[in-house]
């Protein structure tokens, strides 16, 4: 084990709880609620966009997407002239991290990154992060990637292989948070980190499938709450200092906007027809949405569209605010990979990626889970179709086919928005659904800005008391 006690850092670990907000905090988290009395909590003020990649970087840099580039989970690559979403390469990040400000203070400094986004060729010392195998007949096979790259096998040998279908998809569930936890702590009795980074997907889940309806998630928080109990009770053996934290809330929604059919029905969306169905065309789109829950990038083709465009989006029931690239300054999201427009929804709506105007010529991704070809978010990757007879005996003869060798399609994604009852990524919440942010030092006020979380991070790690 490397010895990486140094004079200027504590050991700490920073525990990212995806979607808790304070509304979560309650008899069915026990530990958790007993947890947080005792220690000082506060809000963080929601960024735009309130999206996982976007948070974690702002968190990690301290500064806003208009210096980082995480404009969102997805953009509109204009080179390559491809819409691309979930991208793992650190690279993307423009900005100094935590950690690599900290070596240059202390090289005896090392950081472990367990599944916090962008986790591929970045700088940290340790770092896991799902990766699948695609095999060239079409599988998906569950796996992650490490560095360094033997840690995957130790990991796997020792917990098992990664359960990347309960991380995504109508079976995620907390065996997935589980795993990451172990592996976590596996790390860190091997390396002795100075900084760890865990992220906790659980609640995710639950709170988009259902809305955060405490009566609908009791057994998801209930699980959630036993994780955090092993993990902060290890880490306090550990004498370790404990950051818990969420990068958003996830409010109740029950509106859905389908942005890119409305932009189509107005004659702006170019598709490619492919057997029985059809492809969004970006690059021959006079324009088009990349949707990313409750936020959508409208990337356009010239000022002409740009005028006739915005005319359009101000008069669509459920957006809360149209923002052109002047009015992006104000939330620090004017970089080159944001859309000409950024749109906001209230916090009873979110944004469809669907551009297709008849379910029949759905493109064959649609009734699957793949976040990487789909030109948006898409949480009904969560559910299995209700509209299919016998859906999980489907799936199971699906699974069948797979373990004989024949090629298949796990086609059993609805598409129906309806199904979605929560979302996050607007400003507009109700202060119940703000994220945390949780430590034990004391803090002046009862809110901060999501770029002050780095600064509380390292003022906790540079911190003697």
């Amino acid at each position: 084990m490397k010895n990486t006690k140094t004079n200027s850092f504590q050991k700490t670990v920073v525990i990212d709880v995806v979607g808790l907000s304070s509304h979560l905090v309650c008899e069915f988290t026990p530990f958790l609620k007993q947890f947080l009395e005792k220690r000082n909590t506060i809000l963080i003020e929601p960024m735009i966009p309130a999206v996982t990649t976007s948070v974690q970087s702002t968190y990690l840099t301290g500064k806003w997407p208009n210096q980082h580039g995480i404009v969102g989970n997805g953009w509109y690559d204009h080179k390559d002239s491809e819409i691309k979403f979930w991208k793992q390469s650190n690279h993307l990040v423009e900005s100094e991290k935590i950690w690599e400000r900290a070596r240059k203070i202390d090289p005896q400094f090392t950081c472990s990154k367990m599944f916090w986004w962008y986790n591929m060729y970045a700088s940290a010392d340790y770092s896991v992060t799902p990766r699948p195998q695609y095999h060239a007949d079409g599988v998906k096979a569950p796996d992650c990637y490490s560095n360094p790259p033997e840690l995957r096998d130790e990991l796997q040998k020792e917990l098992g292989q990664f359960p990347l279908f309960h991380f995504w998809g109508p079976n995620a569930n907390i065996k997935s948070t589980q795993w990451i936890a172990d592996a976590t702590i596996f790390v860190d009795k091997k390396y002795n980190p100075t900084l760890t980074l865990v992220y906790l997907p659980h609640l995710d889940y639950c709170l988009q499938k259902l809305g955060p309806n405490l009566s609908k998630i009791q057994k998801e928080l209930l699980e959630i709450d036993t994780v955090l109990k092993q993990l902060i009770e290890y880490y306090e053996g550990q004498n370790t200092k404990i950051i818990l934290l969420s990068e958003y809330g996830i409010t109740p929604v029950h509106r859905p906007i389908h942005i890119n059919r409305i932009l189509r029905e107005n004659g702006f969306i170019s598709v490619r027809k492919e057997r029985w169905y059809e492809l969004l065309d970006p690059g021959a789109s006079k324009a088009f949405a990349v949707s990313d829950h409750q936020i959508s990038h409208i990337y356009c083709k010239d000022s002409e569209t740009k005028t006739k465009v915005e005319r359009i989006l101000k008069n669509i029931p459920g957006i809360q605010l149209v923002l052109d690239k002047k009015a992006q300054k104000k939330y620090h999201l004017d970089h080159e990979r944001s859309g000409d427009f950024v749109l906001v929804a209230d916090s009873d709506s979110w944004f469809s990626y669907y551009y297709w105007l008849d379910d029949r010529m759905a493109p064959d991704y649609a009734r699957l889970v793949d976040i990487h070809r789909k030109p948006g978010y898409d949480p009904c990757e969560m559910f299995l179709d209700p509209k299919k007879s016998a859906v999980k005996l489907r799936v199971l003869l699906k699974l069948l086919q797979k373990k004989l060798g024949f090629r298949y399609l796990m086609d059993v994604i609805p598409l129906d928005a309806n199904l979605v009852k929560g979302s996050h990524g607007t400003i507009h919440a109700k202060k119940e659904f703000y994220p945390l942010f949780s430590g034990a030092q004391s803090y002046p006020g009862k809110e901060i800005s999501a770029n002050k979380v780095y600064d509380l991070i390292w003022d906790q790690m540079t911190s003697k008391i």
